[in-house]
């Protein structure tokens, strides 16, 4: 009998840029360790913005097999079928594995300098960013708390959401890298609603859910108790979602966050909003440590990262785990496609739907 299977057609690779982060922490290792399998690159063409001699220096520490790093003079003449570097600058560099140095931080600006410089010229289709030291990369260049801030300074957006992601799990977060106690007088209505859009449309988009269901926390204990523990909730984070459901978005809450994710309710929700960086951190790097990826919605690019820092206590020791850099490689790669894809969609939409028609029964309404 002849067979009739239909063969779907290949996808081509995506050409991803990774910067070196801090070159005395993990960042070539976990780069080096994600690149040295094979099966990766057969879904993208790897281009790390680095230093061929810092680079070597570090696979020298590692006891990964077989594997090198083709040296590319141009992005656009990386070859497909290996680990690609690009020289970022020829200086000699002085490796103090584990310490926080300051040519540590010029290293770690001058990769995400040159890599942003590429995207922009679309050389490369998504960035992953290996981990920063936020206090030696300060300078002039870079003034900002971290990978976030600076790009949505770079590209210009007041309106943008750091989500840290592991599979479905996927959390956004209100008032990012700002002091506790600065949480409650920045949250406003507006910008609950500006976080709730952006959450949207990234679901929408960079993960093709196309009637995305959210869950928004509270910022008081017991979710402000009626007003006896905070008025937060009453006066801004209600308003808020009302709001955004009246616009058709699936939102819900808020659900008071202390079990929120012990009664597993996380679980039938999209995307999830906290309002300050701690609340969504704790349960995330509890139940997703090995392989969260941070990720920033609502730009024009596609950006990830590993969710750990720099760990210069491990860092030269051959023991650093590269799962979450892989993961990082992965969710960039799917950002992509579905970007592509929704792009097609949204240009030439056979009908108009109405979003609202269709609610998860087992999401416990407030």
């Amino acid at each position: 009998m002849e067979d009739t299977q239909v063969k779907l057609p290949e996808l081509p690779p995506v050409r991803i840029g990774f910067t070196h982060g801090d070159v005395n922490g993990i960042g070539y290792e976990i780069i080096i360790k994600t690149l040295a399998d094979d099966r990766i690159n057969e879904m993208i063409v790897p281009i790390v913005f680095g230093h061929s001699k810092v680079a070597s220096y570090h696979r020298k520490t590692l006891t990964v097999k077989d594997f090198s790093f083709n040296l590319i003079k141009r992005v656009d003449a990386a070859n497909p079928r290996r680990a690609n570097i690009y020289n970022i600058t020829e200086r000699e560099v002085k490796l103090d594995l584990g310490a926080m140095t300051k040519i540590g931080g010029e290293m770690a600006y001058c990769s995400l300098k040159s890599a942003v410089e590429s995207i922009d010229k679309k050389e490369i289709d998504a960035l992953v960013t290996a981990p920063i030291n936020k206090k030696n990369i300060q300078s002039k260049e870079f003034n900002f708390p971290g990978h976030t801030e600076f790009f949505a300074s770079r590209y210009n957006l007041s309106n943008y959401l750091m989500m840290m992601i592991s599979g479905p799990l996927r959390i956004g977060v209100v008032t990012g890298h700002i002091p506790l106690k600065d949480v409650a007088q920045t949250l406003t209505k507006e910008l609950i609603l500006d976080k709730i859009n952006v959450l949207n449309q990234s679901l929408l988009q960079d993960f093709g859910i196309r009637k995305p269901q959210i869950a928004v926390l509270s910022l008081n204990p017991h979710a402000g108790d009626n007003g006896l523990i905070g008025t937060e909730e009453q006066e801004i984070i209600i308003p808020a979602i009302k709001e955004a459901f009246e616009s058709k978005i699936l939102v819900f809450g808020p659900y008071p966050a202390d079990g929120f994710f012990g009664t597993t309710n996380y679980r039938s929700f999209d995307g999830i909003l906290t309002m300050y960086h701690d609340q969504c951190m704790l349960p995330f790097k509890t139940l997703a440590f090995a392989d969260g990826v941070n990720y920033t919605a609502g730009l024009p690019i596609v950006r990830t990262s590993p969710s750990h820092g720099t760990a210069y206590d491990i860092a030269g020791k051959n023991i650093a785990d590269e799962n979450s850099m892989r993961a990082a490689v992965y969710l960039a790669v799917d950002i992509v496609r579905n970007r592509l894809q929704y792009s097609e969609i949204t240009a030439n939409p056979l009908q108009k739907t109405e979003l609202v028609d269709e609610v998860d029964e087992d999401i416990q309404l407030e």
